[in-house]
């Protein structure tokens, strides 16, 4: 007779399979998104999201919904994100030191329109949208929450559906304000089924539903130069800021299941209750500046991002199951404080250059996290792009845009302690390298 010990095991299995089969879960355990962990769109790529709060593309929904306010024609972008990354942890008990080195391929599509023609007042009122998905467009939520003795990195892997929707309108002289929405999907999954003891299933009911949760980002833009002196020229000209708030978010999955074995475990059956999240963005303050002259412009900002409230929200995962752990021993975060600083250059009226510098603290405090072995460490963030515009097109009334990005991520080496199931403990050593490559076509109208 097969151990009952082993029935919630297979429950957990089935259960778990049946959401995976539903929603193409794929294994990362990733607490980003491509929004900070990488960058939007190529500018953003580029310019390791230095001047991410001042550009006009539909990325703005993201960094500046207020941003969308820029350029006065609306805009249709497609684009394509590559994530090729080399994650490292020096484990002399293990045979190699890669951890992962799954790349995270995104498919991007973007618009901004201007839709102040619907109403009878003559004020612009923008609206924009940017969509990405995982897998070049095969997978919408596509992580997977796990524990590890090897470990695991914090904020990489596949990162599920990337969605922004979000509008903004200029108020007076130069200051304008937008709004948008990060949406992100909660879903969960009910199964029941009667087991025999060979593990076949019968009179199964499988109930699964991904509801959209919406978070709010606020941003504004002042130019400066236009507020303070709108009739004469002043040392404020060129001179511009932006502000942009954005709520916490996060995916989550939650699984129900119901299992009866027969002659084993009756109705009502063996319950199990699995509940996690993924892709968790801290609360995060923003405030960004730059300098436009004639050609160029050169700007920074500084990120304020809340990862110390990921704690609490660990406390209710049963996957990393922080409650049953000692107050001493559970995982901890910090806040952090991100700088970041680009430059843009016009060669010419049809080719930009830019490129950009981040310095990117780790959140993650604690270097002791028994089983679910988080790894993170610092590190410096360096982007290159080029632009390109096309004007004379046969069939379109407007210039085509084409937009390259590459960007480098060297993980500095710090040192942690692995704890396994047993409470086996060994020191390792992680870093990494990461290199991302965007691409995008943006066609005006």
């Amino acid at each position: 007779m097969v151990p009952t010990s082993r029935f919630p095991a297979r429950a957990l299995s089935l259960a778990v399979a049946a959401v995976s089969t539903a929603l193409s879960m794929s294994a990362s355990a990733s607490m980003g998104n491509i929004g900070t962990t990488y960058g939007v769109m190529p500018i953003d790529v580029a310019t390791a999201q230095s001047l991410s709060m001042f550009n006009d593309q539909v990325s703005a929904t993201y960094y500046n919904p207020a941003a969308l306010t820029r350029d006065e024609r609306g805009e249709l972008t497609s684009g394509i994100l590559h994530a090729d990354q080399e994650l490292r942890s020096a484990n002399p008990n293990a045979n190699g030191d890669v951890v992962s080195s799954s790349p995270s391929q995104h498919v991007l599509v973007g618009m901004k329109t201007n839709l102040g023609s619907l109403t009878r007042f003559d004020h612009p009122l923008y609206l924009g949208f940017i969509a990405g998905v995982e897998k070049y467009g095969k997978e919408m939520l596509a992580f997977d929450s796990q524990t590890s003795s090897n470990g695991q990195f914090l904020q990489y892997g596949k990162e599920p559906l990337f969605l922004n929707l979000g509008g903004a309108t200029p108020i007076w002289r130069g200051i304008s304000v937008g709004v948008s929405a990060r949406i992100t999907l909660d879903a969960t999954a009910d199964l029941d089924a009667v087991s025999t003891l060979g593990g076949e299933t019968s009179r199964e009911r499988l109930a699964v539903n991904a509801k959209p949760q919406v978070k709010t980002i606020i941003g504004t833009t002042v130019d400066l130069g236009s507020t303070f002196c709108p009739e004469n020229s002043c040392f404020l000209q060129g001179w511009e800021a932006a502000f942009t708030y954005r709520t916490k978010s996060s995916a989550s999955t939650a699984v129900d299941s119901n299992v009866i074995v027969t002659q084993t475990i009756p109705d009502p059956g063996l319950s199990l209750v699995v509940s996690t999240i993924d892709s968790f963005q801290p609360e995060t303050f923003g405030f960004g500046t730059q300098y436009r002259g004639e050609n160029w412009r050169i700007g920074g900002s500084i990120e304020q991002q809340n990862w110390s409230e990921l704690s609490d929200e660990f406390k209710d995962d049963t996957i990393k199951d922080q409650a049953t752990i000692p107050a001493a021993s559970r995982i901890q975060f910090n806040d952090t404080i991100i700088p970041r600083i680009g430059a843009e250059y016009d060669l010419n009226k049809n080719f930009s250059i830019r490129g950009g510098l981040a310095y990117e603290e780790s959140p993650l405090k604690t270097t002791r996290n028994p089983e679910i072995n988080y790894l993170d460490t610092d590190k410096i963030v360096v982007g290159l792009g080029v632009s390109a515009t096309y004007d004379h097109t046969r069939l379109l009334a407007f210039p085509v845009r084409f937009d390259l990005g590459y960007q480098y991520q060297q993980l500095q080496e710090r040192d942690f302690t692995l704890v396994d199931y047993e409470g086996t403990e060994t020191d390792v050593t992680a870093d990494g390298d990461v290199h991302i490559i965007s691409g995008s076509v943006t066609l005006k109208f």
